[in-house]
Formats: structure tokens, sequence, C-alpha cells
């Protein structure tokens, strides 16, 4: 059972929740709650204890040395609160790795602390690679299986059906309770969704800024999505073939309808990724 400290009171409260791993293109989704533990200085309050839902030959402890002595350090999820933000409104962070096992329970416990803190509503993140240009606005979509929250916030349900991440799970979860979630994802360009995307993460940070209705500091990062963006586009130039499959996918972008506008589109995308994703772990010779 997760230890929560006294963190007292929260000002209307919402819960962002990213994970690494599955549900983590371009490391887009996990960064942005970094990003945010960052600018806002969040404190971490609690976490999950790592025996109850991690395998550590998946997940290996790392030593590290703090203060002259060396320590093992579990990798796991933890709870973060940041408070007096931009906001106007406090923020549970929780950041981590998707979980190796009981996810069931792994959720019921972040609902928990959800329900604990006065939580709200609860918006999970996650970043998939699809067959986007990395040259065009990263397409971010949201959505909502409550009603009323899809109306608060011009947003769509979600029609995508099978294997979901972690993300789902907790999104479901929060469902449950009768906490109002939102589910973003960005699309990140497969041929460049294996090294962190700080495109991607800027489009989820300003997906954020318009859902919570203020202003998040990007610092850095605006400058980092633009150099991201020069270094394909070098990469793009030296292979004539990378050159020409960015510019249909350029084309494709211009001249359709926007993915960005549409979440089925994403969704659509999602499901393409999952089949490459069976392919490659079957490979040729598979079912």
């Amino acid at each position: 059972m997760i230890e929560l400290e006294d963190i007292g009171e929260l000002r209307d409260p919402v819960m962002i929740v990213a994970f690494e791993g599955w549900n983590d293109a371009g490391e887009a989704a996990s960064s942005v709650v970094e990003h945010l533990a960052t600018v806002w200085g969040a404190d971490v309050v609690a976490a999950m204890d790592p025996e109850d839902y991690y395998d550590f030959q998946v997940n290996r402890p790392r030593v590290v040395v703090e203060g002259g002595k060396r320590r093992i350090s579990w990798r796991t999820t933890r709870i973060l609160v940041a408070r007096d933000t931009p906001l106007g409104r406090d923020v549970v962070l929780v950041q981590g790795v998707e979980p190796s096992f009981r996810w069931r329970a792994f959720a019921i416990e972040l609902m928990e602390v959800a329900e604990s803190a006065g939580v709200g509503a609860v918006v999970t993140l996650g970043a998939l690679m699809a067959d986007v240009a990395h040259s065009r606005p990263i397409p971010v979509s949201a959505t909502s299986d409550s009603e009323d929250t899809r109306h608060r916030h011009d947003l769509e349900m979600s029609t995508y059906e099978g294997p979901t991440g972690i993300v789902g799970v907790v999104a479901d979860a929060a469902t449950q309770v009768g906490i109002p979630s939102i589910s973003c994802w960005a699309a990140v360009p497969h041929y460049a969704g294996h090294t962190p995307s700080p495109k991607a993460t800027a489009a989820l940070l300003g997906r954020l800024e318009e859902l919570l209705d203020g202003p998040i500091e990007h610092g850095e990062l605006d400058e980092d999505a633009r150099a991201w963006e020069r270094g394909i586009d070098e990469l793009a130039a030296s292979d004539t073939e990378v050159a020409e499959y960015v510019e249909s996918l350029e084309e494709a972008q211009d001249t359709a309808e926007l993915p960005e506008a549409s979440g089925d589109a994403i969704a659509k995308e999602f499901e393409r990724y999952l089949r490459r994703r069976g392919t490659d772990e079957r490979g040729p010779s598979g079912p």
C-alpha cells in the first residue's frame, strides 16, 4: 500500500500522469512530467513499492553515488506535488515506468492517492510512432469518456479498440471511481521516434496549456525542438530515399484533412503502429 505524506489541502488539484516505456515514443510524454516537476519545483510525496510491480531484470536498479556514498536507486513510480503553479491550482504529478505486472492493483493505488488528494481530473499523456512528417506540427489528440469533460473542452470520445498500455488502464480506473479523465497522445514521426523528441514534448505541453487554461514555462524546450528538427532535416538531406519519403508525408499532411484535427486519425495511426510492432516482434515467419 502506498504511503502518502501529509500534504494538507490542495487547491483544485489535477493529476497529470505519464510513464516511460510502451506509451512513450520519443520519450515525449515522460519528458513533459519531468519538465513540469522541474519548472514548478514539485516535491516527491510518495512512491510505489517497486517490489510489488516491477521485474528488476527488465527495469534494473542503478548504483548511484551521493555525498561520497554508494547506494541503490530502485526504478519505480513516484508521486509529486507542485504548489502555487501559474495555473492557479495545485498539480499532482505521476512520474514512473510502466509496471511489469499487477496493473489493476497499481491503478487502484494511484486512484486512492487521487481521491485522498481531492483530485478533480486526471490527464494521462502518451506518445506513439506514426506516419507523420517531422517538419510539420506534431499532431496531438485529446479525448475523454466523460460527456461533461468533452463538452467543456471540445473533445472527442476515443473510438480506439485494441491493446492498451498502463495509461489506458489508469484513465479507465479514474472513470471507474468517478474522476473525469482526459487522454492526450502525440504522434511522433516513426523514422525519428527512437530518440528523444523535444518537439513532441513541446506539442504535448502546448495541449496541456489549452486544457488547463493557463501558461506553462517552456524553458529551453522550444529551442531544443527547433534543433531536433534541424537535425532530422540534415539526416533527410543526406539520404535521397529518406528525403523523398519525408516529402510524401509533408504532401499528405498538407493536402489531406489534418491528422491533428481528428482523434480517429490518431487512433488509426496507433493501430498501424501496433500492427508494425507485432510484426517486428514475431519476425517474418510469425503467424
